[in-house]
């Protein structure tokens, strides 16, 4: 039942090395060079596990709706770097400023679930959410 959760931690992994490193970078280049510089990255990273499923003969079944939603994920996430770049380029600290980043979108998409595909939530749930409102809120007071 729980065979997602070691991948959803490598997941958490590879999105604090994301974060950790976009801090890093924000002092050696401007946000939009940073931005373009991890898209192309990412690009390539994606195009190269593409060729690999094709040369593995697996099916590759696209849909215009999954391509609009894909696009719009992707315009999501590139201003999301670009504006993680700025934030990190006025100095705020990883430390501060990728917890308020990252528990917001958790926030923001869990609510998304419950309005837009209403999804459920378990008490605890909620209490999870609840928390990260109140560390949203302990951390943006300093």
């Amino acid at each position: 039942m729980l065979n997602w959760l070691p991948l959803a931690l490598l997941t958490a992994l590879c999105l604090a090395g994301y974060n950790f490193f976009i801090k890093l970078a924000a002092e050696h280049l401007p946000p939009a060079v940073g931005a373009v510089v991890l898209q192309l990255v990412a690009a390539g990273l994606g195009a190269a596990w593409l060729v690999r499923l094709k040369l593995q003969g697996q099916p590759l079944t696209v849909s215009g709706p999954g391509l609009g939603l894909a696009a719009l994920a992707g315009l999501s996430v590139g201003l999301a770097e670009i504006l993680t770049f700025v934030v990190f380029k006025r100095g705020v600290p990883a430390s501060v400023g990728t917890p308020v980043i990252v528990g917001g979108s958790v926030l923001l998409a869990a609510v998304l679930g419950l309005v837009v595909l209403r999804e459920g939530l378990s008490p605890a749930q909620a209490g999870g959410l609840g928390l990260i409102v109140v560390g949203i809120g302990l951390l943006a007071r300093g």
